[in-house]
């Protein structure tokens, strides 16, 4: 059975539009052309979003969605956050790029923050998560090599079964997901992957030429996997003995996604070194950062690595002031506490469709029974009722909001939730 259903945000909120709206030609020409002209790499829901504006999104044919998503923690401070974009607009004025040929006048003060909010030493600047990971892993090997003494050529990594590190080759060796691998090899030698929230199992694993081992404080694209309390404190333990780096990738948990500022904080475990991205460009640029000890980064001369736009005065101005902004509007206690009601609420929701809820701070998964639904039906009827999120491998819808998300926008969501999942128990299929 198909309903037909005019939906709304509540009092105070723009209503969704009605189906009599849901197919503009502008939407369409949109789908057309991408899918004319674009590598079919990714297989995106059926909306065309023309702008943004803090947590709401509005596509070319007029309707408003709560962002649910954050571009996978990129727009963790709301989409156009004013500040922001007169940091981007006033720097674009004056100097965007320069390469690292010279020195320009506003990277010093990025990197000073970034060492000043890590407690580490140095930090190398980059775009995406994925160079931030990848400058790690060349660091960790030449760490490994020049200081720990591993021959050359030797050096291994471990990551955890379940990571998302990126799509890089070198990165993609590290995956567990078949998807991710199928026909991309061969992949480097020396990479492991052990299980996620077992620290005997990284003990066991680690040799005589074991470099780093690289971890999500929270396993993201798995299904928003949270392990138990000391599982990082532990590995850092591990480590320490060894002798090897603990490298957090903090590209999605960082800058208060998970209710401290880096989710390594919950179990007050010091890593190496961390990566950063997503949130760090405000939600208008790329840009990213490794940062670590004073011991990781001397094996960096001159020439050893590098990036033509990393480090660009536009990118930095930007991050400087989405720090400014997580600062000032106390974003990081804002997750923490707005994520532990969130978490509270959701696990509420009685569904027979829903096995689990599981989160930490303002990143939250809810765990759709395979046997009874897929999380992809879930995302396309709350998709109907005004929300935007997006699945995880068929089985976990992620909540994801900004972080200045307003409270009773999170009210609302939590209804249309519930009935979102009462539409699917039911059959109904609710066209906005």
């Amino acid at each position: 059975m198909t309903t037909l259903a005019r939906t709304g945000l509540g009092p105070g909120h723009p209503p969704v539009a009605s189906a009599a709206d849901a197919a503009g030609r502008a939407a369409a020409d949109s789908v057309r052309r991408e899918r004319a002209y674009g590598a079919r790499n990714y297989d995106p829901l059926p909306v065309v979003i023309t702008r943004g504006d803090g947590s709401w999104l509005t596509d070319v044919d007029g309707r408003r969605y709560l962002d649910l998503m954050s571009a996978y923690s990129a727009v963790s401070f709301g989409h156009s956050h004013p500040r922001i974009v007169a940091a981007l607009t006033e720097q674009a004025h004056r100097l965007a790029v320069t390469s690292r040929a010279y020195f320009n006048d506003r990277l010093p003060l990025l990197l000073e923050r970034l060492v000043a909010l890590t407690g580490l030493d140095r930090a190398l600047p980059v775009n995406t998560g994925l160079e931030a990971v990848e400058t790690a892993i060349k660091a960790s090997r030449k760490w490994a090599h020049k200081v720990k003494g591993v021959p050359d050529g030797q050096a291994g990594i471990i990551a955890c079964r379940g990571n998302f590190h990126g799509r890089s080759i070198a990165i993609t060796g590290l995956s567990t997901e078949a998807q991710y691998r199928d026909g991309f090899g061969p992949y480097p030698p020396g990479l492991t992957t052990i299980p996620f929230d077992d620290p005997a199992a990284l003990d066991a694993a680690i040799g005589p030429h074991t470099a780093a081992f690289l971890v999500e404080p929270v396993q993201g694209e798995a299904g928003i996997v949270v392990p138990h309390d000391g599982y990082l404190a532990r590995c850092a333990e591990i480590c320490r003995r060894h002798r090897v780096l603990m490298i957090c990738d903090e590209v999605q948990t960082g800058l208060g996604r998970t209710g401290r500022l880096f989710g390594w904080q919950h179990d007050g475990a010091m890593p190496d070194g961390v990566i950063l991205g997503k949130a760090l460009g405000g939600g208008l640029l790329p840009v990213s950062a490794f940062v670590a000890t004073d011991d990781v980064m001397q094996v960096f001369t001159p020439g050893d690595h590098g990036s033509t736009f990393g480090g660009n005065p536009l990118g930095a101005a930007v991050a400087l002031a989405a720090l400014d902004v997580l600062e000032d509007e106390r974003l990081v206690a804002r997750s923490r506490e707005l994520g532990l009601w969130l978490l509270d609420e959701l696990k509420g929701i009685e569904s027979p469709l829903v096995v689990d809820v599981r989160g930490r701070g303002l990143f939250i998964g809810i765990e759709v029974d395979a046997a009874k639904a897929t999380a992809r039906e879930v995302v396309h009827r709350l998709l109907a009722r005004g929300i935007l999120t997006k699945d995880t491998h068929g089985t976990v819808v992620r909540i994801a909001p900004p972080l200045n998300v307003p409270r009773e926008a999170l009210v609302w969501a939590i209804g249309e939730i519930r009935a979102a999942l009462e539409d699917l128990e039911q059959g109904v299929l609710r066209v906005a």
